[in-house]
């Protein structure tokens, strides 16, 4: 003997007509559990509190007759996978039809035959915990598909932030200015998303796409010489040409990782996308809305809405941050700055999203802000590195 016998399914039989229900109820109960309703309201409270196996809905009853029952369960969530088989003296052709309308997996006319019943209703319950298997199963697979998805989003986003990491160990920028621009290019990138210009391109994938690719914007400093890269002052002729090869040097380095690693298997989520959005940010963030910039001068629209992003929310937080040749500026100072570029640094609708999100722009400077420790640090790694240069 099982010491944990087989559950047995449980069959809700609802029918005003006792006779009907004991005969049903008699037929079954050697093999399921049973549970009877003398009225549709009766059925529909058995039914949602909690849900049978299979439901035997008479047709005919007064008060909510059983087609009324039967829309009401497939209208619920809770009741509507629940398989529903009529029993019905009509026999109709027509009312068959309209009964599997409804969503019934079935239909028997009285007098009930018991073996027909047992075995309609033994098939009806196999294929409706098959069914249930699946949809377990499909939600199962669904949770490690994205479980494993969010884990190699994780890795990714790791190995973005150590990558661009890289270059944060040669200048005096700092990690949370990753942080930071990254937050920038999203605010902006959600601010824009009904401009006539842009809503198309800034699709809820494209601004996690520009999200992730943000903090790649300097990478290319990793092969700009240390007496370049860390020179306090002004740049010789010589020296700022060198510095404009960084965006080149980034977006080469990132076109080589592409070939090299076959971006198909290593990016999750649009790997094409996200080469191509990070490699054109990384290439022409430097670029002005009126064609002074570089590395290549493009001018207005010719430059990439991601590259277009990243120029105000890397400005902005050059602004807002001390450098060892410099002191951070306030948000009004920096606000100022930014106006100032309409049109001839930045693209005009940038600037109006910048101003839009004056507050929010603050709170992530806040949030993110560089701790003393953070700054002594980089000040004093700064100083040593000229020194050694010099």
């Amino acid at each position: 003997m099982d010491i944990f016998p087989p559950v047995k399914s449980t069959i809700l039989i609802v029918d005003n007509e006792a006779i009907n229900l004991s005969l049903v109820a008699e037929i079954l109960c050697a093999r399921y559990q049973v549970k009877i309703a003398m009225d549709g309201a009766k059925a529909l409270e058995l039914a949602r509190d909690e849900p049978p196996d299979l439901i035997l809905l008479a047709v005919l009853m007064p008060g909510l007759d059983g087609y009324a029952v039967c829309r009401a369960l497939k209208a619920d969530a809770l009741t509507q996978d629940v398989p529903v088989i009529f029993l019905t003296r009509q026999t109709d052709a027509q009312d068959e039809e309209w009964c599997l309308q409804l969503g019934a997996v079935d239909y028997l006319t009285r007098p009930i035959r018991p073996g027909i019943l047992l075995s309609r209703v033994h098939a009806h319950l196999t294929a409706g915990m098959a069914s249930r298997t699946i949809r377990v199963s499909n939600e199962y697979l669904k949770f490690e598909v994205s479980k494993s998805a969010r884990q190699l989003t994780a890795m990714q986003d790791i190995t973005i932030l150590a990558m661009a990491s890289l270059s944060e160990t040669r200048d005096s920028d700092t990690a949370n200015h990753l942080r930071r621009t990254q937050n920038y290019v999203r605010l902006l990138a959600q601010q824009l998303r009904s401009h006539p210009g842009y809503a198309e391109y800034l699709s809820d994938d494209m601004v996690s796409i520009l999200y992730r690719c943000a903090p790649l914007h300097d990478i290319g400093k990793v092969g700009i010489p240390d007496r370049v890269l860390l020179k306090p002052g002004r740049y010789t002729t010589e020296e700022y040409a060198l510095m404009q090869r960084h965006p080149t040097l980034g977006r080469d380095a990132l076109a080589r990782a592409q070939r090299v690693t076959g971006h198909e298997t290593l990016w999750f989520n649009g790997p094409s996308d996200f080469f191509e959005v990070a490699k054109e940010l990384v290439y022409s963030h430097h670029e002005k809305w009126d064609g002074s910039g570089y590395p290549q001068g493009l001018k207005g629209k010719q430059i990439p809405i991601s590259a277009r992003l990243m120029a105000v929310a890397d400005v902005y937080d050059a602004l807002i941050s001390p450098r060892v040749y410099k002191k951070a500026m306030t948000h009004a100072q920096a606000e100022k700055i930014i106006v100032e570029g309409r049109n001839s640094f930045f693209a005009p609708e940038l600037v109006d999203a910048f101003l839009a999100l004056g507050a929010e722009f603050q709170a992530v400077a806040h949030r993110y802000a560089d701790s003393a420790d953070e700054l002594a640090q980089k000040v004093d790694f700064a100083i040593s590195a000229i020194g050694a240069i010099a």
